[in-house]
């Protein structure tokens, strides 16, 4: 539901403003909570502030482009179009596996034809054009897939709320540091959209982003592609219910082929190793 309150926020706060102001609201929501929860399974060394600091570094640069892409895409784009772009991270995530050396599964491919087919629908019009918006959050959907893999791999070693406050911060500061020469601040677009800013910075930032880290500690990449797929629906709703945003038959078709791709490349069985006799 996100999407919503991003969109809406864009008619009263810029859109790197906005971010700087929501990341920074998330990372000061978390920080309280360090000094209470400690995860078990790591060394003293692990789940020290120092440990976070380069691998916060590197996922806040990456949530930093990625959130930037998707709230300025968001000015020509609707919730519900931008949510079904940005989840095609959930095929480009086995798919980059292959440079880790993770052989993608048939259903992987099977389901990225399905999802190219789908984005043809969804954003390519009949002459052959995407939308600046929607080609925004697709390229914002290559950093999305980096930032799944930069948490899996970092998220099982270290203690994953100070990770959160760190990647949060980075990404805040970043934004400011864009928001201060092209945008104009104004008090009163910050009061008339405080209602999106505090649910996006406090709801979707400080409690969803940092329940996917802590999630993830426990969930394989692929599953946790799948699982966070779900924000595609629910923003196709927010957007019809909340905003009246419409889709027509064509995106209509394109949401759901992008979703049968997305839920193809997960489901579909994997062949198990047979052991090898000692004998």
């Amino acid at each position: 539901m996100a999407f919503v309150a991003q969109r809406v926020s864009l008619d009263h706060i810029g859109a790197f403003t906005f971010n700087g102001l929501r990341f920074a609201l998330g990372a000061l929501s978390l920080l309280p909570l360090t000094f209470f929860f400690k995860p078990s399974g790591l060394t003293k060394e692990t789940s020290r502030w120092k440990a976070t600091l380069i691998p916060g570094l590197v996922a806040g640069a990456i949530l930093f482009t990625a959130a930037g892409l998707q709230q300025v895409g968001l000015k020509w784009t609707t919730a519900g179009k931008a949510a079904f772009l940005t989840g095609f991270y959930i095929l480009l995530v086995p798919i980059f596996g292959l440079f880790l050396k993770r052989r993608p599964h048939r259903g992987v491919w099977l389901g990225a034809i399905l999802g190219l087919v789908g984005l043809y629908f969804l954003s390519i019009t009949t002459d052959f054009t995407m939308g600046f918006g929607d080609a925004l959050q697709l390229i914002g959907a290559l950093f999305w897939t980096a930032h799944i893999l930069v948490i899996d791999r970092f998220s099982s070693r270290l203690d994953p709320l100070k990770l959160s406050v760190v990647q949060f911060a980075v990404c805040s500061v970043l934004s400011f540091l864009v928001a201060v020469p092209l945008e104009t601040f104004s008090w009163t677009g910050l009061e008339a959209g405080l209602i999106p800013l505090l649910y996006a910075g406090l709801g979707s930032v400080g409690i969803a982003y940092t329940l996917q880290v802590v999630g993830q500690r426990g969930v394989a990449p692929g599953p946790a592609a799948l699982i966070l797929s779900l924000e595609t629906v629910f923003a196709a709703l927010g957007g019809g219910l909340l905003l009246g945003e419409t889709l027509g038959p064509r995106e209509l078709l394109g949401c759901f082929l992008m979703l049968a791709g997305m839920l193809l490349a997960q489901v579909w069985p994997t062949p198990k190793r047979v052991p090898v006799s000692s004998s």
